[in-house]
């Protein structure tokens, strides 16, 4: 769905909001057209995973947004203002479209993502939410989802979990 679209009132649960190629990611997708087109949709579902756990909580940290454009400059392979862009793009969308996109764009990674992938994502969701140094309790509820929908064992969030859990804030004091 297009901005436009969103702003005339179309619905964003209209059957094109079910079509497999989600509008949010071919857009961030068209940003990165020098490379191929499976990679960059690769790229951009996680570009928007990552900034589907950044906004559980309602806001994105400066913190969260640096982390996010450097995974997305490191996994992605490009340049760091490309990825700035990525991110910018993928953050936006999941504050206008997240609660309508999250499972098909996190449903399209799992199609298209290998399971070493998907533990990697799983670490980067941590390392987004952590990089403030708390992680909400919004934030661990979002990624274990996130985890459920890319059919992770639970034995892989609870792993990825652990290393983070200095920065839950249930656990602290």
């Amino acid at each position: 769905m297009s901005i436009l679209d969103w702003i005339k009132g179309a619905s964003p649960s209209s059957p094109q909001a079910a079509l497999s190629e989600v509008e949010t990611v071919r857009k961030i997708s068209r940003q990165l057209d020098q490379l191929e087109p499976k990679r960059a949709r690769f790229i951009a579902c996680f570009a928007y995973i990552l900034g589907r756990v950044a906004f559980a909580d309602l806001e994105v940290s400066d913190q969260e947004t640096a982390v996010m454009e450097s995974l997305v400059a490191e996994t992605g392979g490009i340049p760091e203002q490309q990825a700035v862009l990525v991110v910018q793009m993928a953050k936006t969308h999941n504050q206008l479209f997240g609660g309508t996109e999250n499972f098909l764009v996190t449903r399209e990674f799992n199609r298209i993502a290998s399971i070493d992938d998907k533990r990697a994502l799983l670490e980067c969701l941590y390392g987004v939410s952590a990089a403030d140094h708390s992680i909400s309790a919004e934030e661990d509820t979002e990624i274990r989802k996130i985890a459920s929908e890319l059919r992770l064992d639970h034995r892989d969030f609870i792993a990825a979990r652990t290393r983070y859990a200095e920065h839950l804030d249930v656990l602290k004091d």
